[in-house]
């Protein structure tokens, strides 16, 4: 973690908090995988680690009943509600459907963006990974962000680069996602995900789950335009077994 925080730093933490769900759902990040994120983030010297997101149902129920809240507060992270005043503007250097989106400011203005999705099945994009985890950190009517979504979350990874990404697999949604609400839907995967590149983080976790990236909008989008492989040949992975 020290590679990517360091003393003095403030860093955000976006898991995803969407859902009035308990974890055994797979609907959220997992708690413990963001407990210890920032338990890590401290641990190479941050200053204050924020946790947050802009949530689908119930903020107070989701991130009580995620158990998100809990978890991250006991390892020391500000855990608080994402406040739709205060935004910026998004722009980008090139033509961009996502031009002028508010943004949360603080998702911005920090030292080192950690972002933390939960592997699930999506019934827009096939899948839920880094990209689409980005839709916690706009504002605005997000229902118009599912025009052309796989575009628009391409574009907002573009705007908002994350120095690490940490996808957490060790429950898989494999149906009725993204809220998801049947335990027979959650097979126990026991992974978790990191890389500092985000592009290679959501095409490995299209395969560790036997999804073809292309099925995938928004990775689809970033093949097309040339930024990511589909394939993982050549690619510097280690997989440990703790």
């Amino acid at each position: 973690m020290g590679k990517f925080v360091k003393p003095g730093a403030t860093v955000v933490v976006k898991p995803n908090i969407g859902w009035d769900r308990a974890v055994e759902y797979g609907a959220n990040t997992n708690p413990e995988v963001v407990g210890a994120i920032v338990e890590l983030c401290f641990a190479a010297g941050a200053k204050r680690v924020n946790v947050f997101d802009i949530t689908c149902n119930a903020s107070q129920r989701c991130y009580e009943n995620s158990g998100i809240k809990k978890a991250a507060e006991a390892k020391g992270a500000k855990v608080y509600f994402a406040d739709n005043w205060n935004v910026v503007k998004a722009h980008f250097s090139s033509p961009s459907s996502m031009e002028n989106w508010p943004v949360f400011r603080d998702a911005l203005e920090c030292d080192t963006f950690i972002n933390v999705p939960v592997l699930k099945h999506h019934g827009s994009t096939r899948l839920t990974l880094g990209m689409k985890n980005l839709m916690g950190v706009c504002s605005g009517n997000r229902s118009l962000m599912h025009i052309d979504l796989g575009t628009k979350n391409m574009e907002m990874a573009g705007f908002i680069v994350p120095e690490l990404t940490v996808i957490d697999s060790y429950r898989y949604l494999k149906r009725h996602g993204p809220s998801g609400g049947d335990l027979n839907d959650v097979e126990l995967r026991k992974t978790v995900i990191a890389s500092a590149d985000y592009l290679l983080a959501d095409v490995y976790a299209c395969r560790f789950v036997d999804v073809d990236p292309n099925a995938v909008s928004y990775v689809a989008k970033a093949i097309e335009r040339g930024l990511c492989s589909p394939n993982l040949a050549g690619k510097d992975i280690v997989e440990l077994t703790i």
